[in-house]
């Protein structure tokens, strides 16, 4: 079985979905044949590199809210991740443009570490306010996961893996993706949102064999 999950590293309904997921996979009797492959997508391709303004002030520009209120998603969504399992700051976070996040994200998946990269630059986004966008701070990341500091900025450097990120949200178009998390079961049916464990559950069994249903 395949499964591809397009995410976003500074979406934090994403993580979420990603850790419930993860929570159903555990349950999943055949887990060691389903294959697991992790495809980019940009919330905001224009975004800057880098904001002046706090991740608080974005939102309520973006959705023409209160500070108040922008405090208030932001508490909502850590308060749901605290139930998953997940330590959110969001004062902290540093958001900005995720491209070569996903580049970076695509080299470690060459090198069967795919998994591991998603999980700590998420990690590091949400919890320890990791500048996404800032190259430097992606490579000094990358021994954490199993890649030299060296090798990762020396590929953030070049134009490596620009075209696998196209190709990935090219593939996300032809489906339909506009919003993620979103998780695609064998190129046949998907799941979009940070949907309950229950629900991913529910997918991964009606992907089995016929014969290996539960009654």
């Amino acid at each position: 079985m395949q499964i591809e999950i397009w995410l976003d590293v500074i979406c934090p309904w994403c993580y979420i979905g990603k850790r419930h997921f993860e929570k159903a996979l555990a349950q999943f009797g055949q887990r060691d044949n389903v294959n697991v492959i992790w495809r980019s997508f940009e919330l905001d391709p224009d975004a800057l590199p880098q904001y002046p303004v706090s991740l608080e002030e974005l939102l309520a520009r973006k959705y023409g809210v209160s500070l108040q209120q922008a405090a208030l998603m932001n508490a909502r969504v850590t308060g749901i991740a605290h139930e998953a399992g997940l330590e959110y700051r969001l004062a902290d976070a540093c958001p900005g443009n995720t491209f070569d996040a996903h580049r970076l994200l695509h080299f470690a998946a060459a090198r069967q570490l795919g998994d591991r990269a998603v999980e700590r630059l998420m990690q590091a986004y949400f919890r320890e306010g990791l500048a996404v966008s800032d190259c430097a701070a992606l490579a000094r990341l990358a021994p954490e996961f199993g890649i030299s500091e060296s090798d990762a900025l020396a590929m953030l450097e070049s134009d490596d893996y620009s075209g696998a990120v196209r190709a990935d949200e090219l593939r996300a178009a032809e489906f339909g993706i506009t919003g993620v998390p979103f998780f695609l079961f064998d190129g046949k049916s998907g799941v979009f949102g940070a949907q309950p464990v229950e629900v991913f559950v529910e997918s991964l069994q009606q992907m089995r064999p016929d014969q290996d249903r539960p009654a």
